[in-house]
């Protein structure tokens, strides 16, 4: 979030996948606020899953078992967006000479699924979860910022991990009431 410059220097060569998936496919160039952009996104690809099934072409899973599998799935990509993520993070912040690129939004992707893991499948619940992990990503209470320090890849996606995990318990507490 910060874009820190980084010790070594920019090289000027670019590993195709690695930006590919720090940028998550080019979001994260787009301005302003890539961050923002990266939640947006994650949240719409999330939606997609949800709208998809509305129109029912599995009709074998009923709606509970549905949004089980869902959530599954999307824990299961956050895994993936993370083991994927923090060695490309690394490689797109070597790469562009920043500690913490602002283009890198894998780690938002990633956390932003992490907070709609528990989420029901439905539009002001989800506008909810990009809400909260976005207040937690900027404002990075105790103990997200500790995590920045991290070195390379591990700090720029556990902090957003962390405010994802932080954006997940505060929904689940609102659903109690809602």
């Amino acid at each position: 979030m910060n874009d820190r410059p980084a010790a070594a220097p920019a090289t000027g060569k670019k590993t195709l996948w690695a930006w590919a998936v720090g940028t998550f496919f080019g979001v994260g160039l787009l301005k302003p606020g890539p961050g923002t952009w990266g939640s947006v996104a994650a949240t719409m690809l999330w939606m997609g899953g949800i709208l998809i099934h509305q129109y029912n072409p599995f009709p074998f899973f009923e709606w509970q078992a549905f949004w089980l599998f869902y959530s599954s799935l999307t824990l299961a990509a956050v895994a993936l967006a993370s083991i994927i993520g923090i060695p490309a993070a690394s490689i797109v912040a070597q790469e562009s000479g920043r500690e913490d690129p602002g283009h890198v939004v894998i780690d938002e992707v990633a956390g932003q699924w992490l907070t709609l893991v528990v989420c029901p499948p439905d539009w002001p619940h989800a506008l909810l979860a990009l809400a909260l992990f976005r207040l937690f990503d900027i404002t990075k209470p105790w103990p997200i910022r500790k995590l920045e320090a991290l070195p390379g890849g591990w700090g720029i996606m556990l902090d957003d991990l962390a405010a994802g995990f932080f954006g997940l318990v505060v929904l689940l507490v609102i659903q109690h009431w809602w």
